[in-house]
């Protein structure tokens, strides 16, 4: 018999380091393991500061048996997979956009003299449980003020700044060593060459001592990094300035802020290679549509005004159908991502099983500046789902309450955080995942 893998194994290559997915082989074979064995759980949660249209995105009727909504018909295929709220939201946390930064910390009357935020949701879950990941948890944007906004915040309400590159984030994850060979090795990438080119012999020789399944799952995710460095060039994410020399320093900005589906995209492509490869166990992303100018929803149609200005429809026909072709769009790359992870392996699971992943804003309606009855739709993360769960329109259960769910399903021991009043009645966890 083949001695088991180590969980923390990587293959490495001159300047590169590449974390390798949960196989088999890998100890502890959660499988067979001894109750003591936990599987690893992770959360992703996206926000839109400007959120989506409530109309098309709330069911009319509540329960196992509801009738999905236009913008959540795209998640047909995977309506058992998933679970959408409504009547929730964040008690006191009113004012507009000035709420975006409180959407994971639940701070109360963020326009109030003397405000100061607290802890998120992601922060106060890394500093809970052990590191047992390169990065206890990454912090993501696209179009984003970095030095303004973020969904991640220390417990002493300090703002901390989220990557806004796919290349940057890349680097981050695969590229190290001198900065001669950094510097090298991000040349070659730039002509093309791949990270995975540097790793050739390690990886024959990794693979001969994997079974068949082994070999098809880390063909599968190599196949997965080959992709998005060919989907970086293509975009010509490689032509941005160097990784910054302090961690304070904002990162690079990725050029073109019209390209905001395509950014979306890489940047969910990101999140879940870092969750695959178990690089860390939780990612945050804000899509900052309040920073995102006239961008293209699609080859032929570019958005009459900026995110915002379009957001902020007046009833006008045209904005809103033009708003509801951008949110069919957010469905239809949510879909995407939850296919993705429901398509990998994990273990004797599926990554999506053990992978929450909450999409929700701070904006109930943002033509009105609203911020009650929150859009908010969570999948995976081992729940039993399929349903929606509609609590009191008016007199909103704490979205914190979910998070406490949430939380716990990561395996912290709490039962408070921000403004909850407990957990999330009628969300239950299931023995998968």
């Amino acid at each position: 018999m083949r001695p088991p893998i180590h969980r923390r194994r990587f293959l490495r290559g001159a300047g590169v380091v590449l974390g390798l997915p949960l196989l088999e082989s890998m100890s502890p074979a959660f499988a067979k393991s001894p109750p003591s064995a936990t599987p690893p759980r992770r959360m992703l949660v996206i926000s839109n500061n400007l959120g989506v249209l409530p109309g098309p995105f709330f069911p009319t009727n509540a329960g196992a048996d509801y009738t999905l909504s236009p913008f959540l018909e795209h998640l047909r295929d995977y309506r058992s997979e998933f679970t959408v709220f409504s009547g929730l939201s964040h008690p006191n946390v009113v004012g507009g956009h000035s709420t975006e930064n409180c959407f994971l910390t639940a701070a109360r009357d963020p326009t109030g003299s003397g405000f100061r935020n607290t802890i998120s949701l992601d922060q106060f879950a890394a500093d809970r449980l052990e590191q047992q990941t390169r990065f206890p948890t990454l912090n993501l944007g696209v179009n984003i003020d970095k030095a303004n906004r973020s969904l991640s915040w220390t417990r002493d309400g300090v703002l901390l700044p989220a990557e806004d590159s796919p290349a940057g984030l890349f680097r981050r994850m695969f590229v190290q060593g001198s900065k001669a060979v950094v510097d090298r090795r991000i040349h070659e990438l730039k002509e093309r060459r791949s990270i995975l080119d540097a790793l050739a012999d390690d990886m024959r020789s990794f693979r001969r001592d994997l079974g068949g399944a082994d070999r098809q799952r880390l063909e599968q995710y190599v196949e997965s990094v080959r992709d998005l460095e060919q989907r970086m060039h293509v975009a010509g994410q490689w032509e941005q300035r160097p990784r910054p020399e302090a961690p304070s320093q904002p990162p690079a900005d990725i050029v073109d802020k019209s390209q905001f589906f395509p950014k979306l995209e890489l940047m969910l492509s990101m999140a879940q290679l870092a969750l695959e490869s178990d690089s860390t166990r939780i990612v945050t992303l804000m899509v900052d549509a309040f920073a995102t100018p006239v961008f293209e929803i699609s080859d032929e149609e570019r958005s009459l005004n900026g995110y915002h200005n379009l957001s902020h429809h007046g009833q006008a026909k045209d904005k809103i159908a033009q708003l509801e072709r951008v949110d069919h769009r957010q469905m239809q790359v949510l879909r995407d991502l939850i296919a993705g992870l429901a398509a990998r392996p994990d273990g004797d699971a599926r990554l999506l099983d053990r992978t929450m992943v909450l999409f929700g804003s701070n904006m109930g309606d943002a033509n009105v500046h609203n911020n009650t009855n929150l859009p908010v739709l969570l999948a995976g993360g081992g729940f039993h789902h399929g349903q929606h769960l509609a609590f009191d329109q008016h007199n909103n259960t704490p979205l914190s309450n979910l998070f406490v769910t949430m939380l716990q399903r990561l395996g912290v021991d709490t039962d408070r955080f921000g403004s909850s009043t407990g957990t999330l009645d009628g969300l239950m966890a299931c023995a998968r995942g």
